[in-house]
């Protein structure tokens, strides 16, 4: 196994995956971009070390990023060598674990996606399974017992060196703030390592729900459980604690852990509804709130950005956040959503015009008739209420929008059902 890891072909696959993508230096300030030529100058001498036993993994240089809930979450950025190496790793070891992981797994796994994830979840819940259970891992990934993941490893790798160098890198430590802080549980989020280790963590989970006879999905830490009765999703949330917290040494969070009807339920993002013609998914209500922030943040009055630059910027967005919500059958709301960011882009094309003639030469360039034009581009009513008006209205009408190349949320929900 350890010959495979190092084999020149995988190294190289490796290499290539560490540069697409790309990511921050670690604490030895070395590049993806860089990695290539150290490689050829310095790599003879690293494997000679790995070979030896003697290689140790630099520390993880810790990243705090904002999560969609306000706080934050540790990221662990490894050096890119480590990186190369860590990628060499999880390419020979992802085909001896993954088969033998059970179907309802989607979390980092080779053609499995959180939209699988999703449409398994309607399907499970249109069948009957209407009580969901969701349980909280407190700080997952802060929390993985080495000894215990260790041993789970172990079961279908038993090259000494290589499950000696995995160890070595659970225990590298943290860089932060210029201080090396060691760990004694725990593997980082940001290592190519990390998503597998997680997978091969949580099997025994997986395995014994499945074996039960159980209707549950699982992304990463995420895990969700589908009953028939409240009853059964509280006999559920006891026997997942107790699995998780005994046999796996996790800390489940009562607090956040819940039971839920399905139509309250979120499964990573979006929700779901009745209707005469069966389950539907709709984005949940959080998801919602986040895009209208992000919206309301990039079509700021007080964002002085050309229109043009502004259009870009959105129309980055509306794209990947449809892309990922196109599973959301609900067009109405794609639709409403569509009239409150438009009025947002009136009250910005409103204000850009400024003095009160410039507003009547434009709008009266844009077809309304004089005496209009004069009345409301005189006006001193305050931009949102110009903004929602049938004057603005017809005279920036969804074409006046489309010719500028602005996308709306309707119009790419659209183009995604058509693919």
């Amino acid at each position: 196994m350890w010959v495979q890891v190092f084999a020149p072909a995988n190294l190289a696959v490796a290499l290539g995956r560490v540069e697409r993508n790309r990511g921050a230096a670690g604490v030895d300030g070395v590049s993806t971009q860089e990695l290539r030529d150290w490689c050829r100058s310095n790599w003879a001498a690293v494997r000679e070390a790995l070979d030896a036993g003697t290689y140790r993994p630099m520390p993880v240089r810790q990243v705090m990023i904002p999560k969609p809930d306000g706080g934050q979450r540790k990221l662990g950025v490894p050096t890119v060598l480590d990186r190369l190496i860590q990628q060499a790793i999880a390419q020979v070891l992802t085909p001896i674990f993954d088969p033998g992981f059970v179907p309802v797994s989607y979390g980092f796994r080779p053609g499995k996606s959180a939209h699988d994830a999703v449409k398994v979840a309607r399907l499970v819940i249109e069948q009957g399974y209407r009580w969901v259970v969701e349980v909280d891992l407190d700080a997952f990934f802060d929390r993985v017992n080495h000894d215990v993941l260790m041993a789970r490893v172990a079961r279908k790798v038993n090259d000494k060196r290589l499950l000696k160098l995995i160890r070595r890198y659970l225990e590298a430590g943290i860089m932060a703030d210029g201080v090396r802080q060691p760990v004694n549980e725990g593997t980082p989020q940001g290592s190519p390592l990390s998503p597998l280790l997680s997978n091969i963590m949580l099997d025994d989970f997986d395995q014994e729900f499945w074996a039960r006879g159980h209707r549950f999905i699982r992304y990463a830490d995420d895990i969700r459980v589908f009953v028939k009765s409240k009853r059964a999703a509280e006999r559920v949330l006891e026997q997942s604690t107790a699995l998780l917290e005994r046999r796996l040494k996790l800390k489940v969070n009562r607090t956040k852990s819940s039971i839920a009807s399905a139509t309250t339920a979120v499964l990573l993002g979006f929700g779901f509804y009745f209707t005469a013609s069966g389950v539907k998914i709709r984005v949940a209500p959080k998801a919602w709130q986040r895009a209208k922030a992000r919206i309301r943040m990039l079509t700021s009055r007080k964002w002085s950005v050309s229109m043009q630059f502004r259009i870009t910027r959105l129309n980055q967005y509306v794209r990947g956040w449809m892309g990922y919500f196109r599973l959301a059958d609900t067009p109405r709301k794609f639709r409403d959503l569509d009239e409150w960011f438009r009025r947002r882009m009136r009250q910005i094309r409103w204000k850009e015009w400024k003095r009160s003639r410039t507003r009547v030469a434009n709008l009266h360039a844009l077809g309304i008739r004089a005496d209009l034009a004069w009345q409301w581009g005189m006006s001193s009513r305050g931009y949102w209420r110009i903004a929602g008006s049938p004057i603005l209205q017809r005279a920036l009408p969804n074409s006046y929008w489309e010719e500028l190349g602005l996308i709306f949320f309707h119009h790419a929900w659209t183009r995604f059902q058509a693919t």
